[in-house]
């Protein structure tokens, strides 16, 4: 069966892999992100997905658009009979979704209708879901609300971060797929309307979504700061520093004001409502990673600071 691939980032990699080594499968292209510029020099940056074709040497696309009619002729010059979409990251037109004999098949990152949209993982995580899972969905025009193929559950661990669930997730995704294909393909497996009374739905996130708000609960924002690592991560801003939060523990100690920086075992603890933020593992702008008590200890004046109003 001939099937094209579209995904981008690390999360695609396994059900790339997968279908690459399937026998029954010829992996006949691949559709990923254009190259984009990235980090301080702005160079420009393959997708993970594109690195990988070239070490699995199957060919791949990189159009700015799927609008445009020669992706068409590109599908049907493949003899395109499924498409999967694994985080490509654009919007699939109508025109596309069934042009396939087979239609087209979506990786998705949460238990649809639970957390549709670009950002599953880390809102299961902020939410404090205990599990979470993926869905094969037959795609639509909707928004992630075409009809379910399979589902796999999995628990949401208390250490778990955005980089450590999706790494699983993907894992995961890669393994449902392939056992879903085939019965699909088969008419085994039917599929079924979701119940959209049940959506919701979890937006594209921005950098500046990661911006701690010490007026939530402490517990909330543990939570936020292990969905949003390694992406976008959280910060707060002391005077005119980004301060980038790594690990975090929540508190249920009322002591500080909400904003208001103290000290518990020589850690940097912030005030919340209700609780207190117990800072492990911070990064100022431009330096590397480090323990609480060693930013504590070179960070001058910040000890008694409210960082709500930036005032001592």
């Amino acid at each position: 069966m001939n099937v094209v691939f579209m995904g981008s980032p690390e999360f695609a990699i396994p059900s790339l892999d997968a279908l690459s080594a399937e026998h029954d499968i010829d992996l006949v292209g691949v559709f990923t992100q254009p190259d984009r510029p990235a980090g301080r020099g702005r160079k420009l940056r393959s997708s993970p997905v594109n690195l990988r074709c070239n070490d699995l040497g199957v060919r791949f696309y990189q159009p700015d658009s799927l609008k445009s009619p020669e992706i068409i002729s590109i599908l049907q010059a493949l003899n395109t009979e499924l498409i999967i979409v694994a985080a490509y990251g654009m919007i699939l037109p109508p025109k596309l979704l069934d042009l396939p004999q087979f239609g087209s098949i979506n990786v998705h990152a949460s238990l649809l209708p639970r957390w549709r949209g670009a950002a599953p993982i880390q809102a299961a995580i902020h939410a404090g879901d205990s599990d979470t899972g993926v869905t094969i969905m037959k795609m639509d025009p909707g928004l992630d609300t075409g009809p379910i193929l399979s589902q796999r559950r999995t628990s949401i661990h208390s250490s778990d971060t955005g980089g450590s669930l999706s790494e699983r997730l993907a894992d995961l995704g890669a393994e449902l797929l392939l056992e879903t294909i085939s019965g699909y393909i088969s008419g085994e497996i039917q599929p079924y309307e979701q119940d959209g009374s049940k959506a919701t739905y979890a937006p594209l996130l921005n950098k500046s979504d990661g911006r701690l708000d010490f007026m939530r609960p402490a517990l909330e924002l543990e939570r936020q700061i292990r969905a949003f690592d390694p992406w976008p991560s959280s910060y707060f801003e002391w005077g005119n520093k980004r301060i980038r939060i790594h690990k975090a523990d929540a508190l249920s100690d009322d002591t500080l004001e909400p904003g208001v920086v103290g000290k518990i075992k020589d850690k940097p603890a912030i005030g919340a409502n209700p609780g207190t933020l117990l800072l492990q593992i911070v990064q100022p702008a431009g330096r590397n990673e480090m323990p609480g008590e060693a930013f504590m200890r070179g960070a001058e004046g910040f000890l008694n600071t409210n960082l709500l109003t930036n005032q001592v």
